[in-house]
């Protein structure tokens, strides 16, 4: 062996000495962490804490992000320390999140994005069953989606906030990557495809030049259809890359969606608001009687004091043809003088109003 080549060696065994020594500092940390996460569960359980806080958690994220200084980058000390949160939330007690079922959907990948890999995901067949889970205590949150960049707003998440108690405590921003996956990887095997019809009508132009004679077929969820062409050779499913190592598939294409930048927000659901971060958004349902100028006279409060709405959209009530309901976004918390002062107005002019929740905003 040369010199050099020994020289290398010396200093690659030197070298991993040094990580293992990190590696068993890091280590004994993250014990003394557990144990005052211990610690603090027992303080919320005698003064009836919630035992998630969103709010501690972005402020937590944005104190650790701001003090790196690379090289270890940004997104993956979130990533690292999303799971250490989630495992220290499970010493307290094991989060239950009910969610938009089955497992491999983009509502399970949004929760895990959100609430780590530790915590306790029940998969729910439709959206009043999320809703259903959260409110008779057997989850202590719900993640539901409700709106995407390309197909809009997801209407039966609205409906059930004008009925629900419940309060929208965080939401999150989830880019949709869809792919192609079989039981061989080979694109010449598909002549069946099924997926989502969102999922399908994001994909339109790929299909159209890829597979044109391929027949289509409509399911309830990607996931459903990765788990239809587990044995079906000549079938594939429109669907996530999770999707793909959970029910044991092959990857044909990657990002086959027509438009990039494709994202979709989802709401997680509880029932208690978090307190205020200095980033947050406020989501109000209201309803007005019809009449002239009423809806600029219900945003004009906001207007005046340079408050930026987010979002308006309207659904028809069950109750009363011709009548509807407003659902609004707003940068802002409750708690914020603007805000409540513009709420405080608009609630003269509404005959039914609710404030949904004000909670950080989501990251893309």
């Amino acid at each position: 062996m040369s010199d050099n080549l020994k020289d290398n060696s010396k200093k690659l065994k030197s070298l991993r000495q040094e990580i293992d020594k990190v590696d068993d500092s890091m280590l004994e940390l993250l014990n003394q962490r557990a144990k005052l996460v211990i610690e603090i569960g027992k303080v919320k359980k005698d003064s009836n804490h919630a035992i998630y806080a969103p709010e501690r958690e972005r402020e937590i994220y944005e104190r650790l992000l701001n003090n790196n200084h690379g090289p270890f980058p940004n997104h993956a000390v979130k990533n690292v320390f999303r799971e250490i949160m989630s495992t220290s939330l499970s010493l307290e007690k094991p989060l239950k999140i009910a969610f938009l079922g089955p497992k491999a959907t983009f509502t399970h990948i949004a929760c895990m994005q959100h609430f780590g890999m530790d915590s306790d995901f029940m998969p729910q067949k439709d959206i009043t069953d999320v809703f259903g889970e959260v409110e008779r205590d057997k989850a202590d949150y719900g993640v539901v989606p409700i709106e995407n960049t390309t197909e809009g707003v997801v209407s039966h998440t609205l409906d059930m906030f004008v009925t629900s108690d419940l309060k929208i405590s965080a939401e999150i921003m989830l880019e949709i990557s869809l792919a192609i996956l079989n039981k061989t990887g080979n694109i010449k095997d598909v002549k069946k495809i099924y997926s989502h019809p969102h999922a399908i009508a994001e994909c339109k132009e790929w299909l159209k030049e890829h597979l044109p004679n391929a027949a289509i077929f409509d399911v309830s969820s990607t996931a459903m259809a990765a788990q239809t062409v587990m044995d079906s050779p000549d079938a594939a499913a429109i669907a996530s890359e999770y999707a793909a190592n959970l029910y044991e598939l092959k990857i044909v294409e990657r990002k086959i969606e027509d438009h990039l930048n494709n994202f979709t927000r989802f709401l997680v659901i509880g029932k208690k608001s978090p307190k205020k971060t200095g980033a947050d958004k406020t989501s109000v349902l209201f309803s007005v009687k019809d009449s002239p100028g009423i809806l600029f006279k219900m945003l004009k409060p906001f207007a005046e004091r340079g408050i930026n709405l987010t979002k308006i959209e309207s659904r028809p009530q069950k109750k009363k043809a011709w009548e509807y309901v407003f659902f609004l976004d707003m940068d802002g918390h409750v708690s914020d003088k603007k805000v409540s002062e513009a709420l405080k107005e608009m609630e003269g002019l509404c005959s039914f109003i609710k404030i949904l929740g004000s909670y950080p905003k989501g990251e893309k």
